[in-house]
């Protein structure tokens, strides 16, 4: 056991060296994580405005209403404003020239320019801005009303606004119906970014791995390792150890960093450590089977990186599975990211146990087993011809 240790601690310290890995394994996967959650997390519907004006009373009440409303405001030239909508940076663009501000002052109708951009986002932030300027038209009439009735318009401007500080607003309870929503009800923003990168990074680490393989048998590394006392058995349970090795560590490490840097909660750590491990050796016989099948590295770069992402995508890890058609559902089934991707959805979305995940862990045992069944056979074929 302590030589198939030395291998596998040889192969994590030989992949730790290798200064090309830097980027994928240890920066690549936070930016995705960061990306995903970006785009769909909470922050996502908020909106981006552009209110144009010259400081007028008008501009600042909308502006103030809009940033009530958490929309992100900005107040650039009308040119910068029409290019940052073209950009996309902008999901709408106002102008308050100086003909709606006089109107505004001598009470009268106004007219606002609005432009909108194709963004899905600029329905919702053109609706925000549609109540915003209702409301500042109720407050107006409500003024109006008061000054008919011989309030001074000062006083009439200090009871309103005193009148709305005492304004208990209402508070709404939002309840799902549908099982997406709820499924999904409550998780953080990074959350589901950083359970799908991490199978597919530590899948994608692991496959890589079978180039290393080939190159050791290629330059006689094995021919060598066999020819000390350690045994073909040693030498297949540590080149595996060292494939698991990698693909845990990998894991492990985006866990930690994900929930140090965008709070990502992973739910029960034991049980989700758990997933890791089994995940990771089903990735480590998948390996040591491309390792052991193909005589060149460049075809088992090329496999690996194809393979592990169009089985990530496949399982979930690109694509939530419950919005996937019933078609890719089933063909899910035969895909390990799947197993994996239910397992951490049942510790980290519904709060299951070990006995909740005890389904999706057995199947991910039985694809491990199947694969270093096959890949202990296969290294030992080219072992013996090694030999």
């Amino acid at each position: 056991m302590r030589s198939a240790a030395s291998i596998a601690w040889l192969e994590l310290t030989r992949f730790l060296r290798d200064r090309s890995n830097i980027f994928f394994v240890f920066i690549f996967p936070l930016l995705l994580v960061a990306m995903i959650g970006l785009q769909f997390g909470d922050d996502a519907n908020a909106g981006r405005a552009a209110v144009v004006g010259s400081g007028q009373p008008l501009q600042e009440r909308i502006v103030e209403r809009l940033e009530e409303r958490e929309v992100v405001v900005s107040s650039p030239t009308w040119d910068d404003a029409l290019e940052k909508l073209a950009r996309g940076r902008v999901d709408v663009a106002v102008r308050i020239d100086d003909a709606a501000a006089s109107a505004d002052a001598a009470g009268e109708p106004v007219r606002i320019e609005v432009v909108r951009s194709s963004a899905a986002a600029a329905q919702v932030v053109e609706q925000e801005l549609r109540a915003a300027v209702a409301g500042l038209g109720v407050e107006r009439s409500q003024q109006a009303a008061l000054v008919e009735r011989g309030v001074a318009e000062d006083e009439a401007a200090q009871a309103l606004a005193a009148a709305r500080t005492q304004i208990i607003p209402p508070t709404v309870k939002v309840s799902y119906a549908d099982d997406f929503s709820q499924e999904f009800d409550g998780m953080g923003q990074f959350d589901f970014g950083a359970s799908g990168q991490l199978l597919l990074f530590v899948f994608l680490t692991t496959l890589n791995g079978a180039s290393t393989m080939i190159q050791a048998r290629r330059l006689g590394v094995v021919r060598r390792m066999m020819s000390t006392p350690i045994s073909s058995a040693q030498l297949i349970v540590g080149s595996t150890l060292g494939r698991w090795v990698l693909g845990f560590f990998q894991g492990a490490y985006i866990m930690a960093a994900s929930t140090l840097f965008f709070g990502v909660d992973w739910g029960n750590l034991a049980l989700a450590l758990l997933v890791l491990a089994v995940f990771a050796l089903v990735a480590a016989g998948a390996a040591t089977l491309i390792g052991t099948l193909l005589n060149n590295e460049g075809p088992a770069t090329g496999i690996a990186v194809g393979s592990g992402l169009v089985l990530a995508a496949l399982g979930g890890s690109m694509f939530p599975l419950e919005l996937m058609p019933d078609t890719m559902r089933k063909v899910a089934w035969f895909v390990p990211h799947s197993w994996g991707y239910e397992a951490l959805a049942d510790i980290t979305r519904r709060g299951g146990g070990l006995v909740d995940i005890a389904p999706p862990l057995g199947v991910l045992l039985v694809m491990a087993v199947v694969l270093l069944v096959l890949g202990a056979w296969s290294l030992r074929r080219s072992l013996a011809r090694a030999m």
